[in-house]
């Protein structure tokens, strides 16, 4: 019998597991829980459908390194779980607002660190000085820089708005700890695609807090004068802008954007099918990381290049729509900030892809092959979702109301209590309202009993 009772307590454990796992993501209203399940969806089908598109484009080039067809989807498929484990950890244990205290700084004071190692002692790879090496584990400091800048500019203008620091503190903290260590990124990794996706995350933070209109503008124009200077300031990005017209040098600077048209070009309509891409024999360089979305066109056609776009315009309309319900203006911008910026690089990766700007060397979130990318991704994913699990959880701006309603109801009997009975007394009585005791109210039992004996002796007559 006890074998029997504890055999049929584990569907039990599991049962309450699962709706222990359920209640955190179907938790809230609607308007929280809806575009909370629309991020997590549209997340994981971009996922599944970038481990599926990286061992299609990665075998030939496994076969070539002399390893196994496989080992590119391993790797990626470790680097996936890892990541969802940590994106589902950030949400559900770290609240986005313990970002606004000493976790900020901590993690800001190590991407700092990590900058200045990599211009110090980092690894050269594609002709730039962008990884840091510790042991056999290699990865990009500037994937996680986005978050660190980002999450302090949200931070700064929230403590400006509050009243917690004026202009000219507001100004000085901006400078120290965000157009410093950006400038940083910049000049140390030469890197202008990360320092623009970094500018369009900051100018989202400045336009979901409504920023005055001039300072807006003049934002916009620095950022203009910067991304000019930028490419003004080294030679090799003015080669770059061969996509207006890749065919001028066919074999060098545009032959890598030709070959992606050949690519889209021979997918059409629905594509060759899966696994059955030419490009991918070593004809497109980077087919497994940057220019994926060609292979993408290339084996699923325009259906399956408009599916992914389709996909991004929803992670863009579920994380604004967090943002929205965010409890206060710090929240806002920490989702819409984070999600501007996911989806501007997804559709810069596109962008350049397709011809229509300068290639800029970033990987299309959730699907190329990499490491830091995908774990930059996630943890913008995972402080969207922190938000949004504050916006329908217990601790948000919605459990505040109800505190101080709760303390409007608890005010009444006391009230009642010091002297304020008669106006107590001519206020209607509520249905839910129960009688006053028997102490107040004596009666009569065997009176009560006796008459009810006669009215049923005349029934019987």
């Amino acid at each position: 019998m006890a074998r029997d009772r504890k055999n049929s307590s584990l569907p039990a454990s599991q049962a309450g597991s699962a709706r222990r796992s359920s209640s955190v993501l179907f938790g809230g209203s609607r308007d929280v829980v809806i575009p909370r399940v629309a991020l997590v969806a549209s997340v994981i089908v971009l996922t599944v459908f970038g481990l599926i598109m990286v061992f299609s484009s990665s075998t030939i080039e496994a076969i070539n390194e002399d390893a196994s067809v496989t080992s590119y989807l391993f790797k990626q498929l470790g680097i996936v779980l890892f990541s969802l484990v940590m994106c589902a950890a950030m949400s559900i244990f770290i609240p986005y607002y313990r970002w606004r205290g000493r976790l900020l700084d901590a993690f800001m004071l190590g991407t700092i660190i990590l900058l200045l190692l990599t211009a110090l002692i980092g690894t050269v790879g594609l002709g730039a000085q962008r990884w840091l090496s510790i042991g056999p584990i290699s990865f990009q400091p500037s994937e996680f820089a986005k978050v660190a800048f980002l999450a302090m500019a949200a931070r700064v203008y929230a403590e400006l708005v509050e009243g917690e620091i004026d202009l000219g503190q507001a100004l000085i903290r901006a400078g120290l700890l965000v157009v410093l260590p950006l400038g940083l990124l910049f000049i140390t990794q030469s890197d202008l695609g990360t320092t623009m996706i970094c500018l369009v995350g900051i100018v989202a933070v400045l336009w979901l807090g409504e920023v005055p209109i001039r300072y807006f503008v003049v934002f916009l124009i620095l950022i203009v004068l910067v991304a000019i200077f930028g490419i003004a300031s080294a030679a090799y990005r003015s080669s770059r802008f061969a996509f207006l017209d890749p065919w001028a040098d066919p074999y060098g600077s545009g032959y890598q954007l030709i070959r992606a048209f050949y690519a889209f070009g021979e997918g059409g309509l629905f594509g060759v099918g899966l696994g059955n891409s030419a490009e991918k024999y070593l004809y497109l360089p980077e087919a497994e990381t940057d220019f994926i979305f060609a292979i993408i066109g290339e084996e699923f056609g325009l259906v399956g290049a408009v599916v992914i776009v389709a996909l991004f315009i929803c992670v863009l309309w579920a994380g604004l729509r967090i943002a929205r319900n965010a409890p206060d203006l710090f929240g806002t911008m920490i989702a819409g900030g984070c999600t501007i910026m996911l989806v501007f690089q997804a559709f810069l990766n596109i962008g350049c892809v397709i011809g229509l700007l300068p290639t800029t060397g970033k990987p299309l979130p959730f699907i190329s092959s990499g490491g830091s990318s995908m774990i930059g991704s996630y943890l913008l994913v995972g402080m969207i979702l922190s938000v949004s699990f504050a916006s329908g959880s217990e601790s948000g701006l919605y459990q505040k109301r109800r505190e101080n309603l709760r303390v409007v109801r608890a005010e009444s009997p006391t009230s009642s209590s010091r002297g304020t009975s008669s106006r107590s007394s001519q206020r209607p009585r509520r249905s839910s309202e129960r009688p006053r005791s028997s102490s107040t109210r004596p009666r009569n039992t065997s009176s009560s009993r006796s008459s009810r004996s006669t009215q049923r002796s005349r029934r019987r007559r």
